[in-house]
């Protein structure tokens, strides 16, 4: 396994190179979620002569759009992950994603209107360089922060949290910033994109002038020629293990699982921030609170909790709940912050005329954020851990391809939800919107209850994996 350099030494009790990456990561995905902020409001709303503003597409539409979207966005990885192992390395992988990404997001920030008869393919071709992008840069990034670590080094769960943490620091800063420069340019979400480019661009930067000091050969060969180099008869690749088989069967069973999560939890982009847009009372003291600030709320209860949750996990030690039992946990909390969304709906007694409380909102942002600290960053460490070397690339894109699914579904549940009006206004899509929080209750409540049930098997399975 490549390492980083001895001369990049220690930071907080973690090689430096860990932050390096941070800092890449934070800036990527301030790029994405600034776009993922705007996109589903851009889309509904209405357009001008001149071209600004947004599309004017209807809710049902915009949403099946949003969750076909992000779906594209988390399976391209598993290719992404494959060109990574087997030809150009993390390194190179996680460059030309960045280029393709960024390019995206310029694209969706031209206006349209100045590119006569090719609106809509600009804007499709904007989203196909973020999708594409996004399968180089996904994978390979998380890959890396892995390979910083030997195998049974009890700092990797913690070296996941602190990455966690650069994720949702950049994801933070992109709903304030994202929604204050839209407002700045007179409402044009086409600034926001632009703003989301910008940020893409300080990930490249970022990574070109610093990976060879702080990461060494980390990422630059090919993982499945370091696993080849290292086996004494290079002509012959083993097969897998009945453990390391049996570890595979247990990224996929809560792969499985974790797609009931983030079905859930990605109504953040979509149904709950149209939510926010249309019936919560956002004004204080005269000041009326962007939408997209609300997605901020997620990344922000992220990077004040995740170091306490880090910390409790290291002081419970051996008393440490495992892998699956933390996705149960998850799984619940999701379904407790939904009963705040209930409870949003039960206020407005059936009138779309009446706001309500911004409150109902950061409950339940706080409850899901909550469930997943006990979900996200763990998975992406016990993929590492359960995956053999020569898969793991392959592994992380197989973990993203069941997010995929989730966000695909994400997106046909907030469409329904919805009621297909041109605005979501009416009587009855208030009442989609309420049973459809219901009946997510239900499902990440039972759901979490039956994946605890199933536990003592799956750590069987992972054959001493901690």
């Amino acid at each position: 396994m490549s390492k980083a350099p001895a001369s990049a030494g220690d930071f907080l009790g973690h090689p430096k190179g860990l932050f390096l990456l941070f800092t890449t990561e934070m800036w990527e995905r301030f790029s994405y979620y600034a776009m993922r902020a705007i996109l589903v409001l851009y889309l509904v709303d209405r357009m001008r002569a001149d071209g600004g503003h947004g599309l004017g597409w209807d809710n049902a539409s915009a949403l099946q759009l949003y969750g076909w979207f992000t779906g594209l966005v988390y399976i391209t990885p598993l290719l992404g992950g494959w060109l990574a192992d087997n030809v150009l390395g993390q390194r190179k992988s996680i460059i030309m994603g960045g280029a393709l990404m960024a390019a995206g997001q310029f694209m969706l920030g031209t206006p349209h209107a100045w590119i006569p008869g090719m609106e809509n393919q600009a804007f499709y071709l904007g989203l196909a360089l973020l999708i594409a992008g996004n399968g180089l840069f996904k994978p390979n990034i998380s890959t890396m922060v892995g390979d910083l670590y030997n195998e049974g080094d009890h700092r990797r769960d913690g070296a996941f949290t602190i990455f966690y943490m650069g994720i949702n620091l950049g994801a933070f800063l992109s709903g304030i910033i994202v929604g204050s420069v839209v407002n700045a340019f007179g409402g044009s979400w086409q600034a926001g994109f632009v703003a989301a480019g910008i940020g893409m661009l300080l990930s490249m930067v970022v990574q070109l002038g610093f990976a060879q000091k702080y990461l060494g050969d980390i990422g630059v060969v090919p993982a499945a020629k370091l696993s080849r180099a290292a086996q004494k008869d290079v002509s012959k690749t083993e097969p897998l293990t009945k453990q390391e088989f049996d570890r595979i069967k247990v990224i996929m069973i809560m792969g499985v699982f974790t797609i009931i999560f983030w079905a859930g939890f990605e109504q953040a982009g979509g149904l709950m921030n149209l939510y926010a847009n249309q019936f919560t009372d956002r004004v204080i003291g005269g000041f009326e609170v962007p939408t997209t600030w609300f997605q901020s709320l997620n990344p922000f209860f992220i990077f004040v909790f995740a170091p306490l949750f880090a910390a409790v996990w290291v002081k419970m030690g051996d008393h440490e709940p495992t892998s699956p039992v933390k996705f149960s946990l998850g799984l619940v909390l999701l379904a407790v912050g939904f009963l705040f969304m209930i409870g949003a709906t039960l206020s407005q007694g059936g009138d779309v005329t009446v706001k309500t409380g911004m409150y109902w909102l950061v409950l339940a942002y706080f409850f899901h954020t909550m469930g997943e600290l006990c979900l996200s960053p763990i998975g992406l460490s016990m993929v590492t851990k359960l995956a053999a070397p020569k898969e793991v690339g392959m592994a992380m894109g197989g973990w993203f391809l069941s997010i995929a699914t989730a966000n695909y579904a994400a997106g046909l549940i907030a469409a329904i939800a919805s009621g297909g009006g041109e605005h979501g206004e009416s009587a009855s899509s208030l009442s989609q919107y309420a049973d459809t929080f219901n009946q997510l209750w239900w499902l990440g409540l039972i759901i979490g209850v039956a994946f605890f049930l199933l536990a003592p098997l799956i750590n069987k399975l992972m054959h001493g994996v901690k």
